[in-house]
C-alpha cells in the first residue's frame, strides 16, 4: 500500500488515542450512570468513587482536545481515496457514521462540562480544576446530564456501527479500508 493511500501518521495515532479514550470514557460513564454516586460510594468507597469521577472528566477533556486535533489534521491534509472505491450505500453510511461520531465526540464533553459546572461540581482535568462553562443552575444541570447520558448511548451505537463496518471491510470484503487507519504496515 502506498503512503498516499493512508491517512497521515499523526491522524492515525489520534484515531487510536480517541478510540481508547472513548472506550474508557464509555465504561466509566456507564458505570457511574448505573450506580450513581451513593451506590458507587457504598460499593467501592469514597476514594475510588471520586477517582472514577475525576477519571471520567479527565477523559472527556482529553477527548475534546484530541478531537479538535483530529479535525485540524483532517482539514489540513489529504483524505485518501478508497481503493477500490466504496459503492454508494457504503459511502453514505460511512460518511454519515463518521460525521455523526465527530459531532457527538465534540458535543459530549461540552455537555458534560456544562452539566458538571451547572451542578456546582468541579470540572477536573487530572487534579487541575478548569473553569465552569456556566454558573450553578441545578435544574439545568439535571437536564444536561440527562442529554449527556443519552448521547453516550448514541455514541455507543455509532461505535458499534463503525467497528462493524471496519470488520466487514477487513474480514468479508478484504479491501484496503482497514489499512488506511492502521498504525502498522
Amino acid at each position: 500500500m502506498h503512503e498516499l493511500d493512508r491517512y497521515i501518521y499523526p491522524h492515525r495515532v489520534l484515531h487510536w488515542l480517541v478510540a481508547g479514550a472513548v472506550l474508557l470514557s464509555l465504561a466509566s460513564g456507564l458505570t457511574l450512570g448505573f450506580l450513581g454516586y451513593e451506590r458507587s460510594v457504598a460499593l467501592v468507597g469514597n476514594t475510588l468513587t471520586n477517582l472514577l469521577y475525576t477519571s471520567h472528566k479527565t477523559l472527556g477533556v482529553t477527548i475534546l482536545v484530541l478531537m479538535t486535533l483530529r479535525i485540524v489534521t483532517r482539514w489540513a491534509f489529504v483524505v485518501p481515496d478508497h481503493e477500490p472505491p466504496l459503492n454508494a450505500f457504503e459511502r453514505i453510511v460511512s460518511t454519515s457514521v463518521h460525521h455523526l461520531l465527530y459531532l457527538a465526540l465534540i458535543a459530549m464533553p461540552l455537555l458534560g462540562w456544562a452539566a458538571t459546572a451547572s451542578g456546582g461540581f468541579p470540572v477536573e482535568f487530572f487534579h487541575w480544576h478548569l473553569p465552569g462553562l456556566i454558573g450553578k443552575r441545578e435544574q439545568l444541570s439535571e437536564q444536561l446530564f440527562m442529554w449527556h447520558g443519552r448521547l453516550g448511548w448514541v455514541i455507543l451505537g455509532l461505535v458499534v456501527l463503525h467497528v462493524a463496518g471496519a470488520m466487514f471491510h477487513w474480514k468479508i470484503k478484504h479491501d484496503n479500508v482497514m489499512k488506511r487507519m492502521s498504525l502498522f504496515d
